[in-house]
């Protein structure tokens, strides 16, 4: 049984796989031939390996940056790093968080069949790590296995409807169709930019819009200008680090300003990356998800990683990462005067967080829109981490939290009821929310792909 529940797991939590046997069903759904249904399973496995292979090109080149920013300016505390907690959280919690993880994905296609609410999560990883924090929160509060992986099962069955639907009216600004949502761990924080975006910006005025001088051209060229932009970025910290720093503990002795070069370099190549993988991916699993949809969740959407929204607007991605660093080193200047926890701007979730919720306020507020609605986000995920911690038990206090917003409203929620009125207020609350959502789609009746926001 435990062999069984490995595997399946490892299905679940390996996105290129899962999203691969969902297009391979969905073709089959629509009874296309055995060589388009290979090809289609094929083609998005590839994509989804072209995507996780840039992710891990930008992030191999983000960490010495981060590592060059604290050295920098001698800065220690709090890291909010996904993978860094969960890793910690699996060695106690891991039975709970598969357990929470595969009842989870079965609410959510339950959820999207029964509501208005047609969004299927097929982000594997998200799902994870979300899953090992709800079992982390309920576990604290001393409830039975039982109620807890059904109860904590529902709770990301939720998790997974509710915030791609937050985010899709602005998605869908992006996209400029239905066909697809966002599935990732930040899309309350990218709501909230698309939101800021539309009350101060001017959507007209697009961050892709630039104009530059006539022997600046070169620098339309999104590859050209994050590969300036990020040189520029990493020399300034390295010189601020120094040669020794690197020298000794990140380049291997190579000098400190050509390996920033280097790494900047890298972070362009696996922007370049991503953006091709996402392509693939699109043109396979949309058409292929149409058999889901007729079959099994009738009008359902796919939602996808962030990723899927950097093509749309390359200029926002750069722009959203920059300003959302940027909110997060002024949060941090802020928590040192006030004595608070400090929590040091991690770059991984700054930069696809960040990057994200620039191209959601440029949707609708345009480059005034990037810039605010990022810079707020960059403050919202280096204070919310504060309030999640206390109701993460021992865990806590472990040098690492969770970083985006969408583990910060569940925590923060969850947590907080448990802390009130223990496992019956935590259970009375996921009810409730269920209870809402059946509600709105009983009110709402007809309604063609309705969101939260309609």
């Amino acid at each position: 049984m435990n062999g069984i529940l490995d595997i399946l797991v490892d299905i679940a939590s390996t996105p290129a796989l899962l999203v691969a046997i969902i297009a391979v069903l969905g073709n089959v759904l629509q009874k296309k031939d055995a060589a388009s249904t290979v090809k289609g399973g094929i083609k998005t496995f590839v994509g989804f390996l072209v995507v996780t292979a840039g992710a891990g090109v930008i992030e191999g080149s983000l960490q010495p940056f981060g590592e060059m920013f604290q050295a920098a300016f001698n800065m220690q505390g709090v890291v909010p790093n996904n993978e860094a907690i969960v890793a910690l959280a699996l060695n106690q919690f891991g039975t709970y968080t598969a357990l929470i993880m595969l009842v989870g994905m079965a609410f959510n296609i339950l959820i999207a069949r029964i509501t208005r609410f047609k969004y299927i999560y097929l982000t594997g990883h998200a799902t994870l790590y979300m899953s090992c924090m709800i079992a982390v929160i309920l576990s604290v509060t001393g409830i039975g296995t039982v109620p807890l992986v059904l109860f904590g099962g529902l709770a990301l069955g939720l998790a997974n409807t509710i915030f791609p639907a937050i985010a899709q009216p602005f998605t869908r600004q992006i996209t400029k169709n239905d066909t697809v949502a966002l599935g990732h761990t930040g899309n309350f924080g990218y709501a909230l930019s698309g939101l800021i975006g539309k009350w101060v910006g001017n959507k007209e005025r697009s961050t892709e819009d630039i104009n530059f001088p006539k022997g600046l051209s070169f620098l339309r060229d999104s590859t050209v200008s994050i590969t300036i932009t990020m040189a520029v970025v990493y020399v300034i910290v390295a010189l601020f680090a120094g040669n020794v720093f690197v020298t000794e503990n990140l380049s291997g002795g190579t000098n400190y300003i050509i390996y920033s070069l280097q790494q900047a370099g890298a972070f362009a190549a696996g922007v370049f990356v991503i953006l091709a993988g996402v392509r693939l991916i699109l043109a396979e699993i949309v058409p292929a998800f149409k058999g889901i949809s007729e079959k099994l969740v009738p009008n359902s959407i796919p939602a996808l990683d962030c990723p899927i929204v950097f093509p749309y607007a390359p200029n926002a991605v750069l722009i959203g990462f920059l300003t959302s660093f940027v909110g997060g080193i002024v949060s941090l200047v802020i928590m040192v005067f006030a004595g608070t926890t400090v929590i040091i701007p991690g770059v991984v979730p700054h930069f696809f967080c960040g990057a994200t919720a620039g191209v959601y306020g440029n949707a609708t507020g345009g480059l005034r829109g990037a810039l605010v609605g990022s810079f707020v986000h960059g403050v919202i995920i280096s204070f919310m981490p504060i309030l999640l911690m206390p109701v993460m038990g021992d865990l806590g206090f472990q040098g690492s939290t969770f970083s985006d917003t969408d583990y910060g409203v569940t925590g923060i929620f969850l947590g907080n009821l448990a802390n009130f009125g223990g496992q019956i207020a935590a259970i009375a609350g996921i009810v409730a929310v269920l209870a809402v959502l059946i509600g709105l789609t009983v009110v709402s009746k007809g309604k063609k792909t309705p969101t939260v926001s309609e």
